[in-house]
This record gives structure tokens, sequence and C-alpha cells, in this order.
């Protein structure tokens, strides 16, 4: 883990807090590490949670899915995103999609009461963290508002542009990568894969998009 301290300070939860003080933060807080192969489970839709996650390495999808067994990609994480801490900030105490392990991946656990309680020794940081924590929040409401957007469109085809749409508008240019297969993009958008790549089909043949794998470009 302590290899991966570099990426764990650039995690928005711990802005403004030095790489000096990064470690004994973690150790007033309490922390465990844990390795996870691709395809693992590390929480099950409907676990009881206290700790939240932070993505020390790897990647993880956090997975929606329903009676029969149909799944939705409700959020892609890399490092040094993070997991869980809206369920524990909100009491919630069981979260409501499971988080797979896309591929090898070490996370960060740490306790949030710890977090967001100041400890006897009154640390600074707890301020610090406090702070950070209502931005990620904030900032995780409005990720959910985009998604929420792209799959309340009627078609697939009104989907997939609003979708690319607002991916082209982050990267600042009409020429991009996307983060997911056809399989994961069809779960993402809440489609048929097979739905999805007739109309990716139809706007390539009309000029409108062209792709190659998960690489998109707007015409």
């Amino acid at each position: 883990m302590r290899k991966n301290f570099s990426v764990l300070t650039s995690s928005p939860l711990f802005e403004g807090i030095s790489a000096e003080s990064f470690e004994a933060m973690l150790d007033c807080l309490g922390w465990e590490t844990r390795a996870f192969e691709k395809g693992e489970t590390i929480l099950f839709e409907g676990d009881a949670v206290s700790e939240m996650g932070v993505l020390a390495s790897g990647k993880l999808h956090l997975v929606k899915s329903d009676v029969w067994g149909n799944n939705s990609i409700m959020e892609e994480i890399t490092p040094p995103g993070m997991f869980a801490e809206a369920v524990c900030c909100g009491g919630a105490g069981r979260i409501p999609v499971s988080v797979v392990a896309r591929e090898a991946s070490e996370v960060l656990f740490l306790d949030y009461k710890k977090i967001v309680t100041t400890c006897p020794s009154a640390c600074a940081f707890h301020a610090k963290l406090v702070r950070n924590m209502i931005g990620i929040l904030a900032r995780k409401n409005i990720l959910l508002s985009s998604k929420m957007e792209h799959i309340t469109k009627r078609t697939t085809k009104e989907k997939l542009l609003s979708y690319l749409g607002d991916v082209a508008r982050q990267k600042g240019g009409k020429s991009f990568d996307i983060p997911f297969n056809r399989q994961e993009l069809a779960d993402y958008l809440s489609v048929e894969r097979s739905a999805l790549s007739v109309e990716m089909g139809k706007l390539k043949a009309g000029g409108v998009i062209d792709f190659r794998k998960n690489h998109f470009e707007l015409l």
C-alpha cells in the first residue's frame, strides 16, 4: 500500500493535507487495505457497510441488478476514486449496488465515523476531511443527475448521443475514449447490447459519429 500513497494523497478526500501528515492521519483514523482479483465482488448489493473505500489501484464498477438478473453499470471508479461514502454518510446502512473489481485492485478502507468525528487528540485534519467530504458528496450528486439525464431519454439513439455529448464536453473535444466496452456501455445506458450496436452502426453510416473499439469521434 505504501507504494500507492502518492495516488491516495491525490484523492479529493485528502485535499489540503500534506504528504508528510498523511501517514500519521491514517494511523489516527484507523485503516485497512485489501487486494481483490479481477471479477471479484467487493461488496454485494444489500450488504451492511460502515466503512468507505478509496481505490489505490485497479478499476471498479458499481453495478445495480434487477430481479431478472439484468445488470446496469451505475459508475466506473478509477484511482483515487471512492465508494460507499454516501451510504455511510446517509446512515442507510446497506449499499444499494454491488462493487465489482473490473481488474486486479487494491482498496483502502476507512471507518467513516472516525473521519467525521473529532478524535481525543483534536487532530487538525478532521475539519478539512469533513469539508472535503461535503464537496465529494455534492459532486457525486451532480454525476448521478447526469446519468439520469441519459437513461431517461426515450430511445437508444437518444441515450447514446446524450452520453457521448456529455463525455465530449468533459473531455473538451469531439475525439475521445470512453471507459466502457460495448456490453458495459449497454449496461450503463440500460439498453440491449444488440440495439445499441444497431444504433451505433446507423449513426456511423449517417456520418454522425465514428468509432473504433472505445474511441469515438463526433462528426
